[in-house]
């Protein structure tokens, strides 16, 4: 790796490296809470809204008490609602509020409110576990992208996941524009917060200009 290029990924991890997870106080492990806690994170974000305010929006469903599928799915569209809103989660409150209880619904009935079911009936196949996490209202490729991007810390056989979105930040840092060679980049347990850092990247032009700027210093 050159001078400049592990400049770059260190200030990538050091300065950007933060999942999304942990901005919105998710606790990643593979228990079922905070497996629910991400997938409704993913949800939030794969709206067109910034991402700072779905982080708020869960912020907000969770301590309303809304961190569980049970909780979720027992609680009224309008407590659903008030959450939202509270997290300043306003233009799209009122579908998403449907899709959060359907979704809660839909994980009970299908998998007793435990995405490991979803992920050994995916029995290690990356594609499939994707299709199956796209059967979650108000999910879809976007939000199982998300999710499939910030678990593969703790999922293994979805590491390494690096997007398009993560491939468009590395190209904004003068990385390589290539998942493999991306991956090669960092150890195993940086791939979430490096791909987190690299979407921060192609969502903000002044994020990537201040990690470019890191690393010609």
């Amino acid at each position: 790796m050159t001078k400049n290029r592990k400049h770059t990924v260190d200030t990538l991890l050091d300065t950007y490296g933060r999942t999304y997870a942990e901005e919105a106080g998710i606790r990643l492990r593979d228990t079922p809470q905070p497996l629910y806690r991400l997938l409704v994170l993913s949800c939030l974000l794969s709206a067109r809204i910034r991402a700072s305010t779905a982080v708020a929006a869960a912020r907000a469903l969770f301590a309303a008490g809304m961190g569980g599928p049970r909780r979720m799915a027992d609680a009224t569209w309008q407590q659903r609602v008030d959450a939202l809103g509270e997290g300043g989660y306003r233009r799209y409150d009122e579908r998403t509020a449907t899709q959060l209880g359907d979704g809660a619904r839909l994980l009970l009935d299908a998998y007793d409110g435990d995405l490991r079911k979803l992920r050994r009936e995916a029995g290690g196949d990356v594609r499939r576990l994707g299709t199956l996490l796209r059967q979650v209202p108000g999910l879809g490729p976007t939000g199982a992208t998300i999710f499939l991007r910030e678990v593969q810390g703790i999922w293994p056989e979805a590491a390494p996941y690096i997007d398009a979105k993560a491939v468009q930040g590395a190209g904004r840092v003068d990385l390589p524009e290539d998942p493999a060679r991306l991956a090669r980049l960092v150890g195993g347990p940086e791939l979430p917060p490096f791909t987190a850092a690299l979407v921060r990247c192609a969502l903000d032009r002044r994020v990537a200009d201040d990690v470019r700027e890191h690393a010609h210093a």
